[in-house]
């Protein structure tokens, strides 16, 4: 399809129900969205660049002296919605029309649909991901499949919308000749389609924002957002967001980051797989700040515990909820002792986050919902633990950057290997969340896997019985898993081209020179000349 309307052109595959979803008036809106805030976005992505390298030549984060003041001050955020007040477990999950409905279903407080890491961002999913959940909002959304037919229950979940990143561009959307922001796109579309009628039905506009770095990108979501809703006729303050710090620049900015979208925004989420990813990409040239494999990277002490702690601590002393992390264990149906060591990992860690004081936690299948919510049912009598100050916390600079100990197997370098190609490839095919070795990973959780890799490579990392991680070793590695998956250890049943163009991504996120920002970034790429051809 193309369309040209004023300074915005969509150039794109037709979608069914496209037209509709892109109709004059929502054009309109996209279009003030780019022309009044792109130029900012562009100016902060800028900022981003210029930091990294202020990291790399061995700057390190600490809190910002110049808001000092905002951060001794007394204020709290504004109102919370009735429906928002527990928020005990959450459900995260696609925008794929049959997910939505089980996670809608689940039992869950909350839906997270997600538009960014759980997505792969083909035209295709990412229309139809609209359309369904315009369905969703209206509750007519159901679909037939070979043996079973799926619909909403009376009683369902919450819904939150996750638009993608700022650093996520939308190629079929193009602004003065220059591709448009995924996240305005995202948020607009839904927010222009949606909000009039979730505002009818007794909920509202909710939003999880992804991958901020600073205050300052917080302050564009805000100026975003009092636009939208002054464009859209939204009551002020209608528009409700929780913000993931899984960035750890951003989690020396919570105090800010809450001050600056106070009208807006509800809670904070530990986004706990990104922001480990953040911490090797922040310190990608610091040896010291090397990471054991990721089984062995924890929530229970160095970095991980310190800012889980601080972000409890921040957001009730500001009336804001703390949410906790991802669950991504799945059930593992034919081994009942490894499903029970599974579902262990998640007791424990459920219960670490409700005896801390969170509000609430993430889970990735529904069969987790129940567990979850008993513990927090137990330990969190209440909606919520607000009136949990965590006043005796004391989290300095140097405890949110402090490295977590442990080694690097021969298995977790196999796994690690294993988990990008096969990740890689089902995102080239169009999926964005996928089960592999009974845990549902995503961009977030592949993220750490590659980013590791390149790491390790690049500070020459030692295994655990001392032979190094050079180029030779991790470059058998590859082709060996390569080989493995190939060869029929290919539950996914991913194509044999796919797994092909997986390996070669991988080499070149592993052996690049500089660090590779994010993979999402090649791999859409890759989507869109498949897209074109």
């Amino acid at each position: 399809m193309q369309i040209q309307h004023g300074r915005l052109a969509v150039l794109a595959p037709d979608v069914a129900g496209c037209e509709q979803l892109l109709n004059s008036a929502a054009l309109d809106f996209l279009a003030e969205l780019f022309e009044n805030f792109e130029a900012t976005r562009q100016q902060l992505l800028a900022a981003r660049s210029a930091r990294q390298l202020r990291l790399n030549a061995g700057e390190l984060p600490d809190f910002l002296p110049q808001t000092a003041y905002l951060r001794a001050a007394h204020w709290k955020v504004g109102a919370i919605p009735g429906d928002l007040l527990d928020r005990r477990v959450e459900i995260t999950g696609p925008v794929e029309r049959k997910m939505i409905i089980n996670a809608l279903n689940s039992g869950a407080k909350v839906f997270m649909a997600d538009f960014e890491d759980s997505t792969a961002q083909a035209w295709r999913n990412l229309i139809e991901g609209q359309l369904n959940l315009s369905d969703a909002v209206r509750g007519t959304i159901s679909f037939r499949g070979p043996e079973k037919h799926y619909q909403l229950n009376t009683k369902v979940a919450t819904l939150m919308v996750r638009p993608r990143g700022w650093h996520l561009p939308e190629a079929h959307v193009r602004f003065d000749g220059v591709p448009a922001s995924g996240a305005l796109f995202d948020f607009g579309l839904f927010l222009f389609h949606n909000a009039q009628e979730q505002l009818a039905r007794g909920t509202g506009p909710y939003f999880y924002l992804p991958k901020l770095e600073s205050h300052l990108e917080a302050r564009l979501w805000n100026s975003v957002i009092d636009h939208a809703e002054h464009a859209l006729g939204l009551p002020h303050g209608s528009v409700k967001c929780t913000v993931l710090i899984e960035t750890i620049l951003a989690a020396f900015e919570m105090d800010e980051i809450l001050y600056e979208l106070r009208d807006h925004i509800v809670g904070l989420n530990c986004g706990r797989w990104d922001y480990i990813f953040s911490y090797i990409r922040a310190f990608q040239n610091d040896a010291t700040r090397v990471l054991p494999e990721r089984a062995q990277v924890t929530m229970a002490q160095g970095f991980l515990r310190a800012y889980s702690q601080l972000l409890i601590q921040t957001c009730h002393r500001r009336g804001a909820f703390a949410m906790g992390g991802m669950a991504a264990q799945i059930p593992i149906k034919n081994d009942a002792a490894a499903n029970e060591a599974a579902l262990g990992k998640v007791r424990a860690d459920k219960l670490r986050e409700a005896s801390n004081g969170h509000d609430g936690t993430w889970v990735a299948h529904p069969a987790l919902v129940p567990l979850a919510q008993a513990i927090f049912d137990e330990h969190m009598p209440g909606p919520n633990q607000l009136d949990k100050l965590r006043s005796e916390v004391r989290v300095s600079a140097a405890n949110l950057l402090e490295p977590q100990t442990g080694s690097i197997t021969a298995l977790g370098l196999h796994n690690n290997v294993n988990v990008s190609l096969q990740y890689l490839a089902a995102w080239l095919g169009g999926l964005g969340c996928v089960p592999i070795h009974n845990l549902m990973e995503d961009a977030a959780t592949a993220e750490i896997s590659r980013a590791q890799l390149w790491h390790w490579h690049r500070h020459a990392a030692k295994l655990d019985d001392g032979s190094l991680l050079d180029r030779a070793r991790i470059e058998a590695v590859l082709q060996s898993e390569h080989a493995l998956i190939s060869g029929g250890a290919n539950p996914l049943k991913l194509p044999q081209g796919d797994l092909d163009a997986a390996l070669k991504m991988l080499h070149e996120l592993v052996f690049s020179a500089q660090f590779p920002s994010f993979l999402t970034l090649g791999a859409y790429q890759a989507l869109i000349e498949r897209e074109a051809a």
